[in-house]
């Protein structure tokens, strides 16, 4: 009978102790996902394809996303979650974090990614940089997977090169983007500003997708206000129209590019103008055979729905707008007055303000005393 009692007795401190080591793990677990810890440093932990939840577990107490490696374990095996797939990448962690939050973006395969900003109207040799600064690929391999005439018909596109399809905007990716991937992204996007352009096409305009496109970039590189770009574009269209020449210095620059062998300049001689180029619509007639830039999607809306205008020319004032002219006559007043005298008076004035300058005395410096010639 004693036997029996004592057996009961430690039957029963097994007990009680194994409800207390419940009780105690629980509480300890139950601390630790409603704890949150970290410091406000990011913290990037790389998780490989194929590791298992005690190896993410161990990166991510290494680098100080959770409290404890041991204790995050229990948790994962008590609650399960252990069970669910952990997603491979780069994670970024900062600030003091739950660890449910810190596993649910795991979970979820919410990777770090890099941000980058394409502005209308960038060339691809100027959007390779920005790509390659945002650490998403080398400069030199994107600009020639651009220009790739097989990478290009393999998107569907109407020319050998990227060039135009690049759309303009705000880009994030994980690092781990291929750049096929990155520049089919970017090309997706254009697609879908396409279809909102094309749904508002004006009726009688018969441009195909990539005259358009070519249309817009012109449109994009001659103006960057809002109120002009669709007045742009009816001079344009009035100039194809008639037959006349396009006559617009973003393709002779272009063009002047294409003949130096990708060195750029803002510059325009004379010579440049007259040198042919089938970029060169000094030269050449028509549209271009292919974009200038990578048009946004305001010009590639212009391009295809011009206002209603009998507008044939325009020239610069100098501070983003424009002068327009239905006839020779007035541009060449327009010419005049916003060209050759608007330049002449800059000229005129920064050599008086050169002349003042040297007649200005030197700091400490008495000034010049006048003298009086002598008489008789």
């Amino acid at each position: 009978m004693r036997i029996v009692r004592l057996l009961g007795f430690l039957v029963f401190l097994s007990v009680l102790a194994g409800g207390a080591f419940v009780w105690t793990t629980w509480r300890e677990l139950r601390a630790f996902r409603d704890t949150p810890f970290g410091s406000g440093a990011e913290k990037i932990v790389e998780v490989d394809p194929g590791t298992n939840a005690s190896g993410v577990i161990r990166r991510l107490a290494e680098a100080g996303v959770i409290s404890d490696e041991k204790t995050a374990r229990r948790y994962l095996r008590m609650w399960k979650r252990d069970k669910r797939t952990l997603k491979a990448g780069e994670y970024a962690f900062s600030g003091p974090l739950l660890p449910d939050d810190v596993l649910e973006r795991i979970y979820k395969g919410e990777v770090k990614t890099w941000k980058f900003t394409v502005p209308e109207g960038l060339r691809a040799d100027e959007i390779a940089p920005i790509i390659e600064r945002a650490s998403l690929g080398r400069s030199s391999e994107l600009l020639a997977l651009m220009r790739d005439p097989a990478f290009a018909t393999e998107l569907g596109l109407p020319f050998p090169s990227l060039e135009g399809f690049l759309f303009p905007d705000t880009y994030a990716f994980p690092h781990s983007v291929k750049p096929r991937e990155l520049l089919s992204a970017m090309v997706a996007r254009y697609r879908e500003s396409w279809k909102k352009a094309e749904a508002r096409r004006r009726p009688g305009v018969t441009l195909d997708e990539g005259q358009a496109v070519v249309l817009a970039s012109i449109i994009e590189k001659e103006t960057g206000r809002q109120d002009e770009r669709q007045r742009i574009s009816c001079v344009f269209h009035n100039r194809l129209a008639k037959g006349m020449k396009l006559q617009t210095d973003p393709t002779v620059m272009y063009a002047t590019m294409l003949r130096r062998g990708g060195k750029w300049s803002n510059n325009i001689t004379k010579k440049d103008l007259a040198a042919p180029h089938p970029y060169n619509t000094y030269a050449v007639a028509g549209l271009p055979p292919g974009p200038i830039a990578n048009p946004g999607e305001a010009a590639l809306v212009a391009a295809i729905s011009p206002i209603d205008c009998r507008d044939l020319y325009f020239v610069s004032r100098n501070d983003g707008s424009h002068v327009f002219c239905p006839d020779l006559r007035c541009h060449q007043a327009a010419v005049q007055e916003w060209q050759v005298e608007f330049f002449r008076a800059k000229r005129a004035a920064r050599e008086a303000d050169t002349v003042r300058e040297a007649a200005a005395p030197r700091d400490g410096a008495a000034p010049a005393a006048e003298t009086t010639p002598p008489r008789g």
